[in-house]
């Protein structure tokens, strides 16, 4: 039995793939095939009629759907199976699986997805309209977000519903303006539509676009407007507390409606709607105004010579406005605020005219009917006085006859009213007013009289002339300051005005006392002063108080000795005063000196001795606090003298020892040779004008040999001299350049104001011709945290010129900070105010003046500033005739103040181009001085003072050139620069220069 099974299973295999149907006998039931053409052939809100084919009918279904299962019996006749599932849901997709049924057994099954129809809406609402649009709102059927369709005229709108919310709210657009609608609305699931909810609705009318009045009375209104859309609506209009409607028939595009009843000159505001089935269109509102009541009355409540005041009673009490007419003027006249009465001034009249005035209501630019009257004005009165001479007893009055008729006049002034009568030709009327008080203010009162009808009153104020003062006395002076006192005038708090210089001082007395003192200050020390006072009441000056005094001179500053003729004298030198001074006296002992320069050379004293001298500046016969000053004598005299003899003997006796031991000549050989070289190094003789020429002919040749030896030659010279100052680290800022310090046994020294404070600058005084110590000052340019350590030294050396010969940006590189004020604006730098005060400008130079005033002490220091603006950097002039010329203009500005302080000379560095300018004025005075200069030596001693001066050979080779320009007629100048500088490459190549250049980066 089991082989059999097995052959039985083998063959039903066998059979299945062979896609053959095999039957056997003894075989189980095969499982039944599924139905074809499944469909759904209708549907409803709660039922699905289904429909299928079938090739058996022996067979039975089964229909799962739902969680539900149907058993359906079909009869043998039918080929096509309907069945109708029944108790569904609306608008629900439902999923049937349908399973043939034989024997027991069923099919796999057909699946098919489909939906019942939804459920309509049962109501809509219309929750807003307007002329073209209708807002319509409904339930969500059965609370879902079905999609809806709405149909209306030729329209159809589908409406996708989504999110919460149980109400649907769809707005209808594109309307037209009162019309009525019918709406068709179909909820819609998945495609299938509900069965239709049908309902009407209008939209908004509408509403009038314009309305006009066609008419007015002082009780009623005419309107008038377009029908709307030519239609026959109804209308509506309210206005205060009133509803009309109004109906329209008949043909006609236009509705008129006269409103009555109203008031006179009272806006109303109308609201007028077309009503279309009892729906209002939007509000139209107007406003428009009944005619206003015209004035009953009018009375003139005042006149003057181009005036006349109306006054009448407020139209109804209410603040209309009102329209006069006159000759040919309009006059609008708003009136506001309380009260019951109108005045109103009409202006600009005529005087003594007779004028017809219509005097109109206005409201709202409406006009009553016309009021009329007439009135005339006053005549004129007097439009002008001027006082024509005054002293402290009268006053002289004139003025232009009014409208040059013969009035008469009433004039008024303290209880005083005098009567002026005026007849004959001219057109100025003269009067006196006499027996007045000195010092007073007088009002006066003055009335043009016509047929005894007086004009509006001219009123002014005047004074007499005040006293003057009789006598001022001085009651104390400082250096800067006097302090005046005088009695005051009459005994009152009148004001005074003082002038003296340039300068006018106006002096406010108030409160108790009879005299007044007033301190003079920020004056100039040792200077005298004109005074002029003036006693002042109401802006009118008493005759001039003239008197004069002095201030006293500033004590001597910058006391110091100089030794002098070996000791068996001394000279005493000073600084130049601030402010003024006639002289100094000096007192040594029992005798006495008097001098009027900055220096004193006392004679017949002894060498190494003490002398204590007693030094007072004199300005007229005003006398400074008295300074003293300790100084020795020279003490060298006799030790050098000692010393002379001695080194004397002992060279002799060397020589001597040497010559004995044959050795002599030798020695005594190089001894020389070492002697000719120190000269040559050091000491350089004076070259007379008539050698020069052949002198700088002899250092040109061979490309400037003899230049470049002898700048060579001074190389060295003073650098082996202390700068400790300058190498301090809070000091290290302050310098331009790393290479350019100034030495410390010639360095200008700033006071010292606080224990932190510095007295470091990178300056150093520079000798002058005349022997001078401190004729210059030799700086580097100021740089952004130096330029008020600048103007300290600049005030504190009393300087009055400072020269520049750089331009504050060179080939895009600063080189000089600038210092001074960009415009006429002051600027303070420190304690320092500086104010350009003129500015003139030269092809190759500017001229300026600056005004330094100390804010502590009100001292003032006027500095003349020479920039030389054509001096290119690394380099010198094109031509000597500009520097030449420069220098000359300094020159005489300098002897024109012989008492002032150094003359601040600056480039960058302070040493290139300032050494060749201080040069070139020492040699130019020694040519013509001396008729002879000495370059290498001028060139030695400044360098002593501070390095680097005349910093390239180009420079020293240009002082030559200078100098030799300024022997030779201008026609051969030009000639000979271009011989001297055609080499001018090879002047630069020179090694010791270019050295100098590269490792500065300094040159000037």
């Amino acid at each position: 039995m089991g082989r059999l099974a097995l052959l039985v299973c083998l063959c039903r295999c066998v059979a299945v793939v062979s896609g053959q149907t095999t039957s056997y006998a003894s075989s189980a039931p095969s499982t039944p095939p599924d139905v074809i053409s499944l469909s759904v052939t209708h549907r409803s809100e709660t039922t699905l009629t289904l429909q299928w084919a079938t090739s058996n009918s022996t067979y039975s279904y089964k229909l799962s759907y739902d969680g539900r299962v149907e058993d359906i019996s079909a009869s043998q006749e039918d080929s096509l199976i309907t069945h109708t599932v029944s108790s569904l849901s609306p608008g629900t997709e439902y999923t049937f699986i349908l399973y043939t049924v034989f024997e027991g057994r069923n099919s796999t099954g057909v699946s098919i997805t489909n939906y019942t129809t939804p459920s309509r809406v049962d109501n809509i609402s219309v929750t807003g309209r307007n002329e073209t649009a209708l807002i319509l709102q409904w339930n969500k059927v059965n609370n879902k977000n079905y999609s809806y369709m709405l149909k209306y005229s030729v329209n159809t709108t589908y409406i996708n519903v989504s999110g919460g919310g149980d109400v649907v709210t769809h707005t209808v657009s594109g309307l037209s303006p009162g019309t009525e609608y019918t709406f068709s609305l179909y909820t819609v699931f998945k495609d299938v539509k509900s069965s239709e909810f049908t309902f009407t609705n209008v939209t908004t009318p509408s509403r009038v676009d314009n309305i006009s009045v066609t008419g007015r009375n002082e009780t009623a209104l005419i309107l008038q407007w377009n029908k709307v859309n030519s239609n026959n609506y109804s209308y509506m209009l309210k206005y205060s507390v009133n509803t009309t409607y109004i109906n329209v028939s008949g043909g006609g595009d236009v509705v008129t409606h006269t409103v009555s009843g109203l008031s006179p000159g009272t806006e109303y505001t109308f609201s007028l709607y077309t009503v279309f089935k009892d729906v209002k269109s939007s509000e139209f509102t107007f406003t428009n105004v009944t005619t206003p009541s015209r004035v009953d009355n009018i009375s003139v409540t005042g006149r003057n010579e181009t005036a006349l005041i109306l006054q009448w009673n407020k139209v109804n009490n209410k603040n209309y406005s009102y329209m006069l007419k006159y000759s040919v003027n309009t006059t609008y006249i708003n009136v506001s605020g309380g009260g019951d009465v109108v005045t109103h001034t009409v202006s600009g009249l005529s005087p003594g005219t007779e004028y017809t005035f219509s005097l109109y209501t206005v409201f709202k630019d409406v006009k009553s009917s016309e009021f009329t009257f007439t009135n005339v004005t006053t005549p004129s009165r007097v439009d002008n006085i001027s006082v024509t001479g005054r002293n402290e007893t009268a006053l002289i009055l004139q003025w232009n006859k009014v409208n040059n008729n013969n009035y008469n006049y009433t004039l008024k002034y303290s209880g005083n009213t005098t009567y002026i009568n005026v007849s004959g030709g001219g057109d100025v009327v003269t009067h006196t007013v006499s027996g007045l008080s000195p010092g007073t203010e007088y009002t006066f009162s003055l009335y043009t009289v016509f047929k005894d009808v007086k004009s509006s009153e001219f009123t002014f104020t005047n004074v007499t002339t005040p006293s003057r003062v009789d006598n001022i006395s001085v009651t104390g002076r400082n250096e800067t300051a006097l302090i005046l006192q005088w009695n005051k005038v009459n005994n009152n708090n009148y004001s005074y005005m003082l002038k003296y210089s340039v300068n006018t001082t106006y002096i406010n007395v108030s409160g108790g006392g009879d005299v007044v003192t007033h301190t003079v200050s920020c004056l100039s020390p040792g200077t005298e002063y004109t005074f002029s006072l003036y006693t002042v009441f109401k802006d009118v000056e008493s005759s001039e108080f003239t008197f004069t005094n002095v201030t006293i001179p500033a004590i001597v500053s910058g006391l110091r000795c100089e030794y002098a003729s070996g000791g068996y004298g001394l000279t005493l030198v000073w600084d130049p005063p601030i402010g003024v001074r006639t002289a100094v006296q000096v007192i040594l002992g029992d005798k006495r000196f008097i001098q009027l320069e900055e220096s004193l050379f006392i004679g017949e004293l002894q060498p190494t001795q003490w002398y204590t001298m007693t030094v007072t500046a004199l300005s007229g016969a005003v006398l400074s606090a008295p300074v003293s000053v300790s100084c020795q004598t020279d003490p060298r005299g006799v030790i050098a003298g000692v010393l002379s003899f001695l080194l004397v003997l002992t060279l002799c006796i060397g020589i001597f020892i040497w010559y004995r031991k044959s050795k002599l000549p030798g020695v005594l050989s190089k001894f020389k040779s070492s002697t000719k070289d120190k000269v040559s190094s050091y000491t350089y003789s004076p070259i007379p004008i008539q050698t020069f020429p052949e002198h700088f002919n002899s250092m040109s040749c061979d490309e400037n040999q003899g230049f470049c030896r002898e700048y060579e030659d001074l190389s060295a010279v003073g650098t082996e001299q202390s700068h400790t100052a300058a190498d301090l680290p809070d000091n290290k800022k302050k310098n331009r350049f790393i290479n350019v310090l100034p030495y410390e046994s010639s360095r200008v020294k700033l006071s010292v104001e606080s224990a932190t404070a510095s007295d470091y600058i990178n300056a150093n005084y520079m000798h002058g011709y005349n022997g001078n110590l401190k004729q210059y000052i030799a700086a580097q340019g100021p740089l952004p945290c130096t330029v008020s350590d600048f103007w300290r030294m600049v005030w504190e050396q009393k300087s009055q010129i400072i020269v520049m010969l750089t331009n504050c940006t060179e080939n895009g590189r600063i080189k000089c900070e600038q210092y001074w004020p960009l415009d006429y604006t002051p600027c303070v730098y420190g304690n320092l105010q500086v104010t350009v005060t003129s500015e003139h400008k030269e092809t190759s130079w500017t001229l300026r003046e600056f005004v330094v005033r100390n804010k502590s002490t009100c001292e003032e220091q006027t500095v003349t500033h020479f920039h030389f603006t054509a001096w290119p950097d690394h380099g010198v002039p094109r031509a000597t005739h500009d520097l030449i010329q420069f220098r000359g203009v300094i020159r005489q500005h300098m002897e024109s103040f012989p008492f002032m302080g150094p003359t601040v000379v600056h480039c960058s560095a302070g040493v290139g181009r300032t050494g060749t300018l201080i040069a070139l004025d020492i040699l130019l005075q020694q040519l013509e001085k001396e008729a002879a200069v000495n370059i290498a030596g001028c060139v030695h001693r400044m360098r002593l003072s501070r390095p680097l001066m005349v910093q390239t050979e180009a420079q020293y080779v240009f002082l030559h050139q200078c100098i030799m320009d300024s022997l030779r007629p201008k026609q051969d100048s030009q000639q000979v620069q271009d011989s001297i500088y055609e080499n001018s490459d090879m002047i630069y190549a020179n090694a010791l220069a270019l050295s100098q250049v590269k490792s500065a980066s300094t040159a000037d």
